[in-house]
């Protein structure tokens, strides 16, 4: 019998296979949810001096299939991508591109003026601008003198 050192490492590296085949599993296609794995597009959120942009990748969406609406002060973008392919048809060895719909949310600042968001949609990337709230700015109240009524 061999005496082999214990390495935490390779138990952990153990663990994280078991739990990536796990989440592997559940997101496979199945009976129950025919139109394959969830998806979510990846989003960046940038803040500029006076507003916000929000950048979502959405490649091989159509225009006509994203919605960008605001309810109170929460920002939806949501849509949905076909399959470019039938599920029948014969010389797909591997699919693997994630198709159905989608929908992201973000809390915005209170204040932002709903008619002010715009979005743009080109080569694949939907922008969203969204302005940033007027903040209440510092008022300078004068100081006259020898008007104080008892």
């Amino acid at each position: 019998m061999a005496i082999v050192q214990w390495e935490p490492a390779r138990e952990l590296t153990s663990l994280q296979s078991e739990v990536n085949r796990l989440f592997n599993s559940f997101f496979e296609p199945s009976a129950a949810r025919p139109s394959g794995r969830r998806w979510s597009p990846a989003l960046d959120v940038v803040e500029r001096e006076d507003h916000y942009v929000l950048r979502a990748d959405v490649p091989g969406v159509r225009e006509e299939d994203i919605s960008v609406e605001l309810d109170g002060s929460v920002l939806t973008i949501s849509g949905r991508r076909e399959a470019e392919h039938d599920e029948q048809r014969a010389g797909y060895h591997r699919v693997e591109r994630v198709t159905g719909e989608f929908s992201r949310a973000l809390t915005l600042p209170e204040g932002v003026d709903a008619d002010a968001i715009t979005a743009a949609y080109d080569r694949g990337v939907l922008e969203v601008r969204v302005p940033k709230p007027e903040q209440a700015k510092p008022r300078k109240v004068a100081i006259s003198v020898g008007d104080i009524e008892a």
